[in-house]
């Protein structure tokens, strides 16, 4: 059964899902690729507790590392590069091509590009640190100015 949870960020409501108490979505409200409530989902706020305290604590300044068990739904490929965005330090910005080299494949940048652009669990996995190689902020499905402001957040300067 899929439990689903609403959280009001500073940046934007958010969708959280989970499976077996294990986070599998992170969502902002509208975001491209996130999942739409199905019928068939319960809403349980209690169940998302633990989680609601992490990114609280994470929106005050008071957390840079997430401590909540994830379960991917992906390809492989997908799930490499979902594993390799969690590396990124907060505060830190990485580029395509260094994610694509971290794997082990360089000549991959466009499909870590989509791939992170389908990153299930925005933030805690954290897909708006990986910027263009150039420093430009490119692509993130709650909109660039979420990155932006996730960026700032962490006092990234890009």
């Amino acid at each position: 059964m899929i439990s689903y949870s609403q959280y009001q960020s500073p940046s934007g409501s958010i969708i959280l899902t989970q499976e077996d108490k294990l986070l599998t979505g992170l969502w902002f409200d509208g975001e491209k690729h996130s999942s739409t409530i199905a019928p068939t989902w319960k809403r349980d706020e209690s169940a998302f507790k633990a989680i609601h305290q992490q990114l609280d604590a994470y929106f005050a300044g008071k957390l840079q590392k997430f401590n909540i068990p994830l379960k991917f739904s992906g390809t492989s490929f997908q799930e490499c590069v979902w594993r390799a965005l969690e590396k990124i330090p907060y505060g830190q910005t990485r580029s395509y091509a260094q994610i694509a080299s971290s794997i082990g494949n360089a000549k991959a940048m466009r499909a870590v590009g989509t791939a992170n652009g389908r990153n299930p669990i925005s933030i805690i996995v954290p897909c708006h640190r990986v910027i263009g190689a150039d420093g430009s902020l490119t692509g993130y499905g709650g909109g660039l100015k979420v990155k932006a402001w996730l960026l700032n957040h962490e006092k990234v300067v890009f």
